[in-house]
Protein backbone atom coordinates (compact mmCIF):
# COMPACT_ATOMS: atom_id res chain seq x y z
CA UNK A 1 0.00 0.00 0.00
CA UNK A 2 1.33 3.48 -1.02
CA UNK A 3 0.99 5.63 1.84
CA UNK A 4 -0.26 8.62 -0.55
CA UNK A 5 -3.08 6.31 -1.11
CA UNK A 6 -4.13 5.61 2.30
CA UNK A 7 -7.79 6.21 3.07
CA UNK A 8 -9.31 6.50 6.67
CA UNK A 9 -9.76 3.30 6.82
CA UNK A 10 -6.49 2.16 5.91
CA UNK A 11 -4.85 4.84 8.03
CA UNK A 12 -7.05 3.43 10.74
CA UNK A 13 -5.76 0.25 10.87
CA UNK A 14 -1.97 0.88 10.18
CA UNK A 15 -2.72 3.28 13.52
CA UNK A 16 -4.10 0.36 15.23
CA UNK A 17 -1.27 -1.57 13.85
CA UNK A 18 1.96 0.72 15.21
CA UNK A 19 -0.20 0.54 18.35
CA UNK A 20 -0.46 -3.06 18.75
CA UNK A 21 2.96 -3.41 18.21
CA UNK A 22 4.32 -0.62 20.49
CA UNK A 23 2.14 -1.87 23.30
CA UNK A 24 3.75 -5.65 22.59
CA UNK A 25 7.17 -4.29 22.59
CA UNK A 26 6.65 -3.00 26.41
CA UNK A 27 6.01 0.45 25.75
CA UNK A 28 3.81 2.15 27.93
CA UNK A 29 0.77 4.44 27.03
CA UNK A 30 2.24 7.32 28.14
CA UNK A 31 5.39 6.96 25.67
CA UNK A 32 2.95 5.87 23.30
CA UNK A 33 1.31 9.12 23.52
CA UNK A 34 4.51 11.50 23.99
CA UNK A 35 5.42 9.30 20.78
CA UNK A 36 2.32 10.38 18.93
CA UNK A 37 2.73 14.26 20.31
CA UNK A 38 6.27 14.22 18.78
CA UNK A 39 4.93 13.02 15.09
CA UNK A 40 2.39 16.09 15.71
CA UNK A 41 4.83 18.67 16.02
CA UNK A 42 6.37 17.26 12.96
CA UNK A 43 3.70 17.25 10.86
CA UNK A 44 3.14 20.71 12.01
CA UNK A 45 6.56 22.14 11.38
CA UNK A 46 6.40 20.31 7.84
CA UNK A 47 3.17 22.18 7.24
CA UNK A 48 4.61 25.50 8.14
CA UNK A 49 7.59 24.55 5.86
CA UNK A 50 6.88 22.41 3.13
CA UNK A 51 10.54 22.29 1.61
CA UNK A 52 11.86 19.23 3.41
CA UNK A 53 15.17 20.89 5.40
CA UNK A 54 18.38 18.35 6.93
CA UNK A 55 16.61 15.24 8.31
CA UNK A 56 18.92 15.96 12.05
CA UNK A 57 16.93 19.81 11.61
CA UNK A 58 13.46 17.81 11.81
CA UNK A 59 14.96 16.04 14.89
CA UNK A 60 16.03 18.63 16.82
CA UNK A 61 15.29 18.61 20.68
CA UNK A 62 12.21 20.13 22.59
CA UNK A 63 12.77 23.83 22.97
CA UNK A 64 13.57 24.71 26.87
CA UNK A 65 9.86 24.99 28.87
CA UNK A 66 8.28 22.74 26.22
CA UNK A 67 6.17 20.04 28.31
CA UNK A 68 6.77 16.85 26.49
CA UNK A 69 7.26 13.77 28.63
CA UNK A 70 10.08 12.02 27.64
CA UNK A 71 10.15 8.57 26.15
Amino acid sequence: MVPGTLDVKGTKILAKSLFKELRGNGYSANQILSLSTELIDLVTQDLKHPILEEAGAALQPAAKGDWRAAL
